[in-house]
């Protein structure tokens, strides 16, 4: 057997054979792979030369072309250079022949210049001796004589124009009339509403007269205690069976009616029990306060407001403007505003608010200074009303410039209810103020020879001298009567100005 190390031996040999062989093996493949990467750079260098020499070809071929392009562009542009500059030589020939024809029509231009200076200066001076003839002939000045002219072209133009003016406002007043018309009868055609509306009653009657003297009491201390407590003066004189109450607070007024009613129904007179009655008539005037101002909420349809301006509303209950009860003048104001706003395709709902408030002031100016529109927006913006509404109090009456259509249409559905027929009264005195103030206006005038006013002052007549008032004349003569009326009376509705013109001719055959 072999030993361990013959083994060992063995193997070392056999390890150290194959690393020679192996070795032998890759040595022969590499010079097999450099043999044939040598060939193939030699084929790819072969190639490669090949493929340049075809470039270079192409290449020359191409330049080749793009000269012969070139050349043959080129030619083509030294052509048209050339056709533009034969047209060129052509213009500057042309252009050398109308300078020169406009240097020549320059020197005609001078010479005309001249002439007609020249020929100014004549006309200036025959204008001058015409001039001087004139004023020698007519005996006036230039400046007289032009304002002779002036003022004739200003009185033509004037009385062209009015005729104008009348054609326009004919024709605007008959569409603008039958519209008008139709609106406001629909507005008051929906109303029903009373034609004399009622007063505030100040005479409280008695069942006898005996009840004046349980009314003063013994040395007057009944009378005594009923005025200090309610605030009111109690007028008792020899009117039979009635007593005057007078104070200027319309609600005091019916605490107090509602008092003595009490104490004469009950039949005891005296300071307790006076207290003890005006302690219950307060209540029932707020209760009926409350009452009146949710019953006119309910008629116009308005739910949406403060409780308060609920209260101010139904104290209106108790005032009056020129005999017609303000309450029932909002109402019926709120009606007429939604009715013409319908008609003409506006918010009818915020209108009917707006003509509703807008004498809310009333109902406090015998508590605060100033004009009740004025108050009455400030009330209404307290108690969070809409701008839209605030706006249309305070300019209902001209203390502020009307901005909204709503405002307009308030103070519209105002006027209507005011100066219908039978709505309102006015003292004799005042009445016979504006009368005469009127016929005043109206003489004042030059040309005017009589003055009437008719209709209760709703019209009046001017008659005018035919001789010194012309017809276009009295068409301006009225207008400007209007806008005077309109600028210094106050007056409920329209007053119609109607000027009348007469020219008689009287012959007698004898």
């Amino acid at each position: 057997m072999m030993t361990v190390l013959e083994v060992l031996l063995a193997l070392a040999v056999g390890i150290t054979g194959g690393f020679v062989a192996r070795k032998i093996i890759v040595s022969r493949r590499l010079d097999t792979a450099e043999s044939r990467a040598a060939k193939l750079v030699a084929e790819a260098e072969a190639e490669a030369d090949t493929k340049v020499r075809r470039a270079l070809i192409e290449v020359k071929e191409e330049i080749s072309g793009m000269r012969r392009e070139a050349e043959e562009d080129l030619g083509l542009r030294r052509q048209e250079v050339k056709r533009l500059e034969e047209r060129l030589t052509k213009r500057e020939e042309g252009v050398e022949a109308k300078l020169a024809e406009i240097q020549t029509r320059e020197q005609r231009v001078e010479r005309a210049d001249r002439e007609i200076e020249r020929l100014r200066e004549e006309l200036s001076k025959s204008v001058s001796d015409q001039h001087r003839e004139l004023e020698r002939v007519s005996r006036m000045t230039a400046q007289e004589a032009k304002e002779s002219l002036m003022g004739q072209i200003v009185d033509t133009a004037k009385r062209d124009a009015m005729g104008t003016v009348r054609e326009i406002e004919q024709t605007a007043r008959e569409e603008g009339e039958k519209r008008a018309r139709k609106i406001v009868t629909i507005a008051i055609q929906r109303v029903a509403s009373e034609q004399t509306a009622e007063s505030t009653v100040s005479v409280f009657p008695l069942p006898s007269d005996d009840m004046k003297g349980r009314i003063i009491g013994r040395e007057g201390r009944n009378i005594r205690a009923f005025e200090a407590l309610t605030g009111v003066n109690l007028i008792i004189d020899d009117t039979p069976e009635a007593v005057v109450l007078s104070c200027f607070d319309p609600v005091r007024r019916e605490v107090a009616r509602l008092t003595l009613e009490k104490l004469v129904s009950d039949g005891r007179i005296h300071p307790a029990r006076i207290e003890e009655m005006y302690e219950r008539s307060i209540s029932d005037v707020d209760e009926q306060i409350k009452r009146a101002g949710e019953e006119a909420l309910a008629e116009v349809g308005i739910a949406d407001i403060h409780p308060e301006m609920i209260k101010v509303l139904g104290r209106l209950q108790y005032r009056t403007s020129y005999g017609q009860n303000v309450l029932r003048h909002l109402v019926e104001s709120a009606h007429i505003g939604a009715a013409i706003a319908a008609e003409l395709g506006v918010n009818p709902r915020l209108v009917k608010r707006c003509a509703l408030l807008h004498d809310i002031g009333k109902a406090v100016t015998h508590e605060v200074e100033g004009s009740h529109a004025l108050i009455g927006a400030e009330l209404a913006r307290r108690l969070r009303e809409s701008p839209e509404v605030v706006h249309a109090i305070e300019s209902h009456h001209g203390e502020v410039e009307q901005r909204t259509i709503e405002a307009v249409l308030a103070q519209t559905a105002d006027s209507i209810s005011g100066g219908r027929p039978g709505a309102r009264r006015e003292s004799l005195e005042t009445y016979v103020k504006r009368l005469e103030r009127l016929e005043e206006i109206c003489s004042s005038y030059p040309g005017v020879e009589k003055t009437f006013a008719m209709q209760a002052g709703r019209e009046v007549r001017v008659m005018v001298k035919p001789k010194d008032i012309d017809d276009l004349s009295a068409q301006i003569l009225a207008r400007d009567i209007a806008k005077q009326v309109e600028e210094e009376l106050q007056y409920p509705g329209q007053i119609k100005i109607t000027v009348v013109r007469e020219i008689r001719a009287v012959e007698y055959a004898k």
